[in-house]
């Protein structure tokens, strides 16, 4: 099995493009939610894509295409590698819902002359992982995740899994969205989960509901040799990957935390790792009652009573759906290269049923950290786990 470490990084979000802007941002405390939304504001597709590209793809497409360039720049991608070798794992929870919106109103308006015929190849939700195949003229392995919230962290994973069997020696993987549509704010609304003060609270007693927000991440994994023999980068290593599903209930997650539990002790079984190796978790922490109370069940089951500390960046980016997982996993990358743990904004009065170490008062300095978890649960009890290691 081949080693698989990151030689690249790219982040859209609303606090920031670019990883270490968006890393910085996570450090100085910023927030990106405005108004009970976390919209990246400040995005143009035009300075990664031309303005017909960027015309005939969904919001969640341009952004996947810029975090993509951005992460193949910073591992020196295309290069001299081959093509045939490189593989793309894009995911996204919903696909091109922008798109989608718009055509079925334009549809009721004028009817099927009005529809564009670009309709289908820009809501299809592999649309993001064949534009960056295109753009980098990537002809490796190729496909697209969807497991609601955990996507991003499946779509690592399972690039991961490509490098280890040697299916490819580069693969780029991650997730994006672009979900915040009048549609579907009004359908999260109607179950109840959004943030009726449109705030973001993980773990603390009075978090009401997750903030929506938008964007995408992008790592570039690599077998261990392969980055050596070219000069690349090692920022860190893809130890470890477990999932699961609940097979309990379509949105709400097993009561008991079994499901998030075996994901995370298939990732520290896959990493060769026991419990107390672990010096971080970036926490699901969505900011839901049910959903942050059985998430610290299951952290209480892997690692008892004294486990490792934990936060959520959603706190400060809102919730990115398919993309949440992928955006997490470079902070939690970022925790084990800088020796810093991101903190979690907005908390202040502890839950007595999430009585675990939330990092509260951060960045909290963490040199010699070598092993970090990164959690993603999805609608539909689908669960994944990364196990993260020091370069």
């Amino acid at each position: 099995m081949n080693e698989v470490v990151v030689t690249g990084r790219g982040v859209i979000s609303s606090i920031g493009e670019g990883a270490d802007v968006f890393l910085d941002a996570l450090s100085d405390r910023r927030s990106g939610v405005v108004d009970g939304i976390a919209r990246c504001t400040d995005f143009d597709p035009e300075r990664y894509m031309t303005a017909k590209e960027a015309r005939r793809a969904d919001r969640f497409t341009q952004f996947a295409v810029a975090a993509a360039v951005q992460a193949a720049e910073e591992a020196g991608l295309p290069g001299e590698v081959d093509p045939t070798r490189i593989g793309i794992v894009i995911g996204t929870g919903v696909g091109g819902l922008t798109t989608l919106q718009e055509q079925v109103l334009a549809w009721r308006e004028g009817g099927d002359r009005a529809v564009s015929p670009n309709f289908v190849p820009m809501m299809m939700p592999n649309a993001a992982s064949a534009v960056v195949a295109m753009r980098l003229g990537a002809r490796g392995p190729g496909l697209s995740v969807s497991s609601a919230c955990a996507t991003g962290t499946h779509g690592i994973g399972e690039g991961a899994r490509m490098i280890e069997r040697g299916d490819a020696d580069v693969v780029l993987a991650g997730g994006s969205e672009a979900a915040i549509t009048t549609v579907c704010l009004a359908a999260f609304n109607a179950m109840g989960a959004l943030s009726r003060e449109g705030i973001s609270r993980p773990f603390d007693v009075r978090r009401d509901g997750f903030v929506m927000g938008e964007g995408a991440a992008v790592l570039v994994l690599e077998s261990a040799a392969h980055a050596k023999a070219r000069g690349a980068l090692s920022r860190g290593r893809i130890v470890g990957y477990g999932s699961s599903n609940d097979a309990f209930h379509i949105t709400q997650p097993d009561k008991d935390g079994r499901g998030a539990t075996q994901a995370m002790r298939a990732a520290l079984a896959d990493a060769d790792a026991a419990p107390a190796d672990v010096g971080y978790l970036n926490a699901h922490g969505t900011s839901t009652p049910f959903n942050d109370r059985c998430e610290v069940l299951a952290y209480r089951q892997v690692f008892g009573a004294d486990g490792p500390p934990l936060s959520s960046t959603k706190s400060a980016i809102g919730h990115l759906l398919g993309a949440a997982g992928a955006v997490e996993a470079v902070a939690t990358l970022a925790a084990l290269e800088r020796g810093v743990m991101p903190p979690t904004l907005n908390y202040e009065e502890l839950d007595p049923e999430c009585d675990v170490d939330v990092i509260a008062d951060g960045p909290r300095d963490a040199p010699g950290i070598e092993l970090a978890l990164s959690n993603s649960f999805g609608f539909g009890g689908q669960n994944a786990c990364l196990a993260i290691g020091r370069a």
